[in-house]
């Protein structure tokens, strides 16, 4: 195993296209990804089929800025269909895999996406017809026909050829010259925007946070070099591919680090175990429910995990006994934290090799070079310094804006160029970022963001509830659980089971309740507003 000097720290003049290129050149015959059915792909192979990828997506008439939608599970298919969409200057749109389809058909209609790439049926869920359920069936020009802007839809995995929908490999055998292709390819520019990434706030209607190829590469670099990733690295990638944990942290990280890259779908303990002992896995990154999840199991003394050496988690409040496990018992040689949010290209500050325990469990680093940090009282003034407040951040980190949304960005990048967050933090005497709380109550399911409003909007139309307020839930395996507290309609009664059962119909599995409490009444302000943390005081007597 030998080091590699990141390229392009502190620059952000690099395109996705430019990355593929130069990690083919440089790390040639090695192996960047090894499907889960064992299938090999060197750097330079990959190189070549994204560049059929992006042929195809110019046959298929894509135009320069166009959205191509992603929502599959991970996959070395997902990875090349990324690339060759930026290739050409499209956008990509990760989405959601929880998702149900009128929750996915919102993103793809807000997008007006040209092409959708998804799978065929993958544990139970039929993500095409759920669209079609949602947006009606195929229409004449577009496979679903509420869904005018969508051209067609592709399937990893399919063997569907003819019509709107095909198969990958049907998908691929039309393909523009090349020459047309270089000449796409030459129009991309570090200041384009490479990724749109949704997020929910508190008002519960999904926005799309744009990235530029230039600042998606340069904090990638920064990651690298934080988490000392090493050319000949293995990494297990169970982190989604539609969060920025498990997409830019996760495989970019790769291409640009020479690190050889291992997509798994779904999360199962033991065949984690079972995929590092075999593969010798030296790099695993995720919520605190993965490692959790390693220690408890009691099977896991029977798996050879001493390949591993550099872990990452994510969290605000990480218990220290988890840290110090992950050193003491899993043997990592580095198990770091870190702290970031869609907005900031998903990272602002990370722990540094050297911590203790107590500062990895406790802060979140250090920001990264170039950003600054702010924090403000509820009047927008800056509180002195060690004083908690709203964390602002200003950087080539921040995201170029909300998809056609000027409004909700002038609200969260204010015209100074500095983001507001909604997390309550400060800057301890270590210089570290500490977060206490989050304005937006957002609750954090096993690393996926459940928003309070979205889920109330849903549950409202529950015949049996009158009155709903969600709020987080402590949980010792997933960190966070959603509580409903519910003042019920006259007459009503409703059980938790009935409620999850009916929330999952609707919403993806993780936003679901996992308690229910009945109320008589919800605490609110004058002007009607629940007061959360009263109602949470009450409910979970603390």
């Amino acid at each position: 195993m030998t080091e590699t000097a990141f390229p392009w720290i502190d620059e952000l003049n690099h395109t996705m296209p430019e990355l593929v290129g130069w990690a083919a050149e440089t790390y040639g015959g090695d192996i960047f990804l090894v499907s889960e059915t064992g299938e090999a792909i060197s750097f330079r192979d990959f190189a070549s089929r994204v560049e059929q990828a992006a042929r195809a997506f110019l046959a298929a008439g894509t135009a320069f800025g166009d959205r191509i939608a992603i929502w599959a599970p991970n996959s070395c298919e997902w990875i090349i269909a990324c690339c060759g969409a930026q290739m050409i200057g499209a956008i990509m749109v990760p989405i959601n895999t929880r998702f149900r389809g009128s929750e996915a058909g919102y993103i793809l209609e807000r997008t007006r996406a040209r092409i959708l790439c998804t799978t065929i049926p993958f544990l139970g869920a039929d993500y095409v017809r759920m669209l079609q359920d949602s947006y009606g069936g195929t229409g004449i020009d577009t496979p679903v026909a509420g869904l005018p802007a969508l051209q067609n839809i592709v399937l990893f995995g399919g063997t569907a050829a003819g019509g709107l929908v095909l198969g990958w490999e049907n998908f691929l055998t039309t393909q523009a010259t090349l020459a047309e292709l270089v000449a796409r390819r030459l129009q991309v520019k570090p200041k384009d925007i490479a990724d749109t990434l949704f997020t929910s706030g508190t008002t519960g209607n999904p926005k799309g946070a744009m990235h530029s190829h230039g600042q998606a590469i340069w904090m990638v670099s920064l990651w690298n070099q934080a988490n000392d990733l090493r050319r000949g690295d293995r990494e297990l990638i169970i982190n989604p591919f539609f969060h920025s944990f498990g997409y830019r942290a996760g495989w970019v990280s790769g291409l640009l680090g020479g690190v050889t890259v291992h997509p798994m779908a779904v999360f199962e303990t033991q065949q984690v175990m079972q995929r590092i002992a075999r593969d010798k896995i030296t790099v695993l990154m995720g919520p605190p429910t993965i490692f959790t999840s390693l220690l408890e199991h009691k099977d896991r003394a029977a798996y050879d995990l001493s390949s591993l050496r550099v872990g990452h988690t994510g969290s605000s409040n990480v218990p220290v006994a988890l840290i110090e496990a992950a050193y003491h018992e899993l043997k990592f040689h580095l198990f770091l934290t870190s702290f970031g949010l869609t907005e900031s290209t998903a990272l602002v500050s990370v722990c540094r090799p050297g911590d203790d325990a107590e500062t990895i469990a406790r802060t979140l680093g250090k920001p990264l070079p170039g950003t600054e940090l702010r924090f403000i009282d509820s009047e927008g003034n800056s509180v002195a310094s060690g004083e908690s407040g709203e964390l602002l951040v200003r950087g080539p980190n921040v995201m170029q804006g909300y998809f056609e949304d000027p409004g909700a960005t002038a609200k969260t990048v204010d015209e100074d160029g500095w983001l507001h967050t909604g997390d309550v933090g400060c800057i301890g005497p270590d210089g570290n970022l500490r977060i206490f709380d989050r304005i937006k109550d957002v609750v954090i399911v096993g690393g996926f963001n459940a928003y309070p409003a979205e889920i109330e909007a849903v549950l409202r139309q529950h015949p049996a509830i009158a009155e709903v307020a969600i709020i987080s839930v402590p949980d010792a395996r997933m960190g966070e659980a959603v509580g409903a507290c519910v003042v019920l309609a006259p007459t009503k009664s409703l059980t938790l089971e009935e409620l999850t059962s009916w929330t999952r119909e609707r919403l993806a599995n993780f936003k679901a309740p996992r308690h229910l409490f009945i109320v008589d009444e919800i605490p609110k302000t004058a002007l009607g507003k629940a007061q959360k943390f009263l109602l949470r005081k009450q409910v979970l007597k603390s």
